[in-house]
């Protein structure tokens, strides 16, 4: 498994739902977390975007994800 250099969640406004960037090097994989509420705790979102990053084949550190509200 690949080691990403970090992960962003953040409320998408005109889609209405969360959305993971997964950054490895100069490229970026932007993935919806469906079914996520918008009231989602932070550790819910960290471990979802832990979840979709493990799915495209990368490692994320837990540190490494932010969450923007």
């Amino acid at each position: 498994m690949l080691k990403a250099d970090k992960a962003t969640v953040d409320w998408d406004r005109g889609k209405k739902q969360w959305q993971v960037r997964v950054q490895i090097g100069e490229e970026v994989i932007k993935r919806p977390l469906a079914k996520t509420p918008q009231d989602a705790t932070d550790d819910t979102l960290r471990s979802k975007a832990l979840e979709e990053a493990k799915e495209e084949g990368y490692e994320v550190d837990l540190a490494r994800v932010a969450i923007v509200r």
